[in-house]
């Protein structure tokens, strides 16, 4: 009996630095440890990626699609998200402290411990709901909108 083991879309620990990756598309990829480093990722798929320990520092993710991938631990600092697909993503103890978020999809994200500006969490509260279906942790909860 010959037992065959195809290798799954994996690209950990690369190194996308300083690329224009434009409309890429890694959905369903293993991403962990990668480096987007100022990288333009605009409208690219990255839904259902494993991006645990991954950089994207400074990178540009406008209109970029993230939705159900685990960003857990991720540096998202000076990261510009524009139009992001953020949906029943896990972000638990990433930082994201100077990042820019405009007209970010939220639903069922989890941001558990990601130190954010104050009034980011007032923009996300506004609009926060769901479930995270990874930590089943609710959205609001993890932005503490109802201590804030």
């Amino acid at each position: 009996m010959i037992v065959l083991i195809l290798p799954s879309k994996s690209f950990a620990a690369l190194d996308y630095g300083k690329q224009s990756l434009v409309g890429a598309d890694f959905s369903g990829s293993d991403l962990k440890g990668a480096t987007f480093y100022l990288t333009d990722l605009q409208d690219a798929n990255l839904s259902g990626c494993e991006l645990q320990n991954a950089t994207l520092y400074g990178a540009k993710l406008k209109d970029t699609n993230l939705s159900n991938s685990n960003l857990k631990e991720v540096t998202l600092d000076s990261a510009v998200l524009e139009g992001t697909d953020l949906s029943n993503t896990n972000l638990e103890d990433s930082f994201a402290y100077s990042t820019q978020f405009e007209n970010v999809k939220i639903e069922g994200a989890d941001f558990t411990n990601v130190f954010l500006p104050k009034d980011v969490v007032r923009k996300f509260c506004a609009n926060a709901s769901g479930i995270n279906p990874f930590t089943n942790r609710e959205t609001r909860e993890t932005l503490e909108c109802d201590l804030n």
